[in-house]
């Protein structure tokens, strides 16, 4: 049996009229830059999401990078991030000559633990970037505390995650000051190419990030600032307006996809509890799991399951033999990936800064035993009792 990572195919199968028809208009508009589509995305996105401004741009990594320049990040300004997430959290902030600053995960979400942030909060940090990763939502609240006790800005990075809602019901990107999509093809909603997203729940802030957007012109060819081109292509955004509408039917597939996974890895014996950074049975894989534990709901102190949260863009395992296992599913047809081998701390390009010398357990555990299945909407349940039933086989 196959069974691809992703299979972009089985999606474009269903919606191949809608989505050739809206490339075909773009066409015959001829309107590629900005334009009626984007704007069109824009309006229909913040709406989902409950944002005040919502503006197109090219990419994920851009959207990071123009929401860093919004707050006026300058050389020599520290920003936390987590030490683990996808290269573009870091490298934004030394694109603009500032220093990432790194902070370990949390063993169960993987997002950045925020009882680790204040010990690197200094007189040159000026932002927190949380990133909601593989779909679950950093705990936000108290990383909201922190940041308004040292007067600290927050962008979140939701590349992976629209969609997805915090426990209050908000949806990420609309709790700090900005938040940032991406719609890599790859992603839960993804184009036909790059683009992203940037939010604002403030008017004068999603003001300058538009004009940030177009080179910094206000009027066009009168500069008060200086931006960059990060505008977002017509054809990326009439695709997108199209898969838009499908997005919580296929989150929520993802989510059964995923409960699947669960109840089949514990049936089979397999599933070791969560929260280790080492495993008690080299014979048991560690399963990913929404949770907060020790969260005030309504003035009482209980663990909150937020399964309902998380829309699952990846559904992660940690295993011993991980190398050894995906060359295994490999001979036996299943893809897989691993986000991320490298953290943030032990990149080369990183080695210079002051916080690469410093300790990241459960960030290098998760480094070094995770390890991704495929979990997309369109996935049949034969498909995923044959992953289980492979990885028993190897683990067997």
């Amino acid at each position: 049996m196959n069974v691809p990572l992703l299979d972009l195919k089985a999606q474009y199968k269903t919606l191949k009229n809608e989505l050739n028809q809206a490339i075909l208009n773009v066409a015959e508009s001829q309107y590629f830059i900005l334009g009626p589509e984007v704007q069109k995305l824009e309006e229909s996105i913040a709406g989902y999401i409950g944002a005040k401004k919502t503006i197109g741009v090219s990419s994920g990594t851009d959207a990071l990078l123009i929401a860093l320049m919004a707050i006026n990040i300058k050389p020599g300004d520290e920003v936390i991030v987590p030490t683990f997430s996808f290269f573009a959290t870091a490298g934004v902030v030394s694109r603009l000559n500032a220093i990432p600053v790194f902070v370990d995960i949390d063993p169960v979400t993987f997002n950045i633990d925020p009882a680790k942030i204040e010990d690197k909060i200094t007189g040159k940090t000026k932002a927190i970037i949380p990133v909601h990763l593989y779909g679950q939502s950093a705990d936000m609240n108290p990383i909201i505390e922190i940041a308004k006790k040292h007067n600290l800005k927050v962008i979140e990075d939701g590349a992976q995650a629209i969609g997805v809602q915090y426990k209050d019901g908000k949806h990420v990107g609309t709790i700090g000051d900005i938040g940032c999509f991406s719609f890599f093809p790859s992603k839960n909603l993804g184009g036909y190419g790059d683009g992203g997203m940037v939010a604002a729940m403030d008017e004068e802030l999603g003001e300058k990030l538009r004009i940030l957007r177009v080179h910094g012109g206000k009027p066009k060819y009168y500069h008060s600032m200086i931006g960059g081109n990060f505008r977002l292509d017509a054809i990326q955004a009439a695709v997108l307006n199209v898969k838009l509408p499908h997005l919580d039917s296929w989150s929520a597939k993802r989510r059964e996809n995923a409960k699947l996974y669960t109840k089949l890895f514990t049936e089979a014996g397999l599933s070791e509890e969560e929260g280790k950074t080492e495993f008690d049975d080299n014979n048991k894989v560690l399963l990913p799991k929404a949770i907060y534990k020790n969260v005030i709901l309504s003035g009482v102190e209980e663990s909150h399951s937020l399964t309902n949260y998380h829309i699952y863009n990846q559904y992660v395992i940690r295993v011993n033999k991980r190398d050894d296992l995906r060359a295994f599913l490999k001979e036996n047809g299943i893809a897989t990936e691993i986000y991320y081998p490298v953290s943030f701390h032990k990149q080369e390009c990183f080695q210079d800064l002051q916080s690469s010398q410093d300790n990241y357990p459960v960030a290098d555990f998760a480094a070094d035993h995770s390890l991704a299945l495929p979990v997309y909407p369109e996935l049949s349940t034969e498909q995923i009792e044959y992953v289980v039933e492979k990885i028993k086989e190897f683990i067997g």
